[in-house]
């Protein structure tokens, strides 16, 4: 095997020019090199941008969405059926609601339409009618039974409800009598047939004690208080959401 021997100084001469082309190499490529490199970069930052802009653009929709309440409000007149219990006997009387709303959002899917629902009602006390006796009429509009020194109505404004099951429902919420608010719990029923996505009309009843309000049907409307731990009064209205 033959070797060429070559002298130091050529040598260092080879090193030195080698030096010298890596260097232009890297002179002439690296403004590209770092344009390119600038350039990933700022892709990189602008695409985040835009993918955290767009990330809280929806979500800030999304949390409108859910503060937003468009709802389908129903104002309607119509007749709530009440009746007293006392004793062995019952008072059945009717009513007229002046002021019903009942809203509730737009759904897209197939979960219960109403599970979100917001229900508020007056009923004015001056428009009571006993159904069986007319003569009870008068007696169940006696002032300090349901009509107060300044005629308030009978409220209810929902606050919370409850999904019990396909169209059924807890609405928990304020029922006003006489200016006195408390805590009362309703029940509602949708009805609809198979083939509808929405209830055609709600049922709403329940029953409360008018103790809790301080008012004792008996002593007030017979003169003579009956010893029972309840005085209750139940509710009943339809509403036609047709």
């Amino acid at each position: 095997m033959w070797f060429q021997l070559i002298p130091l100084t050529n040598l260092s001469q080879i090193i030195n020019k080698e030096r010298l082309n890596n260097l232009l190499f890297l002179k002439k490529y690296k403004p590209c090199r770092m344009k390119n490199i600038k350039y990933f970069v700022l892709s990189s930052i602008v695409l985040g941008i835009i993918l955290v802009a767009s990330g809280y653009t929806k979500s800030n929709s999304e949390s409108q969405n859910a503060e937003v309440f468009p709802g389908i409000k129903y104002k309607q007149i119509q007749t709530i059926n009440l009746f007293v219990t006392h004793g062995h006997c019952s008072t059945p009387f009717a009513g007229i609601v002046n002021d019903l709303e009942i809203s509730y959002p737009e759904r897209g899917d197939l979960g219960n339409p109403l599970e979100n629902m917001q229900i508020s009602f007056e009923v004015d006390p001056n428009t009571f009618n006993v159904c069986a006796k007319k003569e009870l009429t008068a007696r169940i509009k006696t002032p300090g039974l349901f009509i107060g020194q300044k005629s308030e109505g009978i409220t209810f404004q929902s606050t919370q409800v409850y999904t019990m099951g396909l169209d059924w429902y807890q609405v928990n919420g304020i029922m006003s009598i006489k200016g006195v608010d408390r805590k009362v719990k309703l029940f509602a029923s949708g009805i609809r047939d198979s083939k509808e996505a929405l209830a055609s009309s709600l049922v709403i009843q329940g029953q409360m004690d008018l103790f809790d309000w301080g008012i004792d049907y008996d002593k007030i409307v017979s003169g003579k208080s009956d010893s029972v731990p309840n005085k209750w009064m139940y509710i009943n209205l339809r509403v036609d959401l047709s």
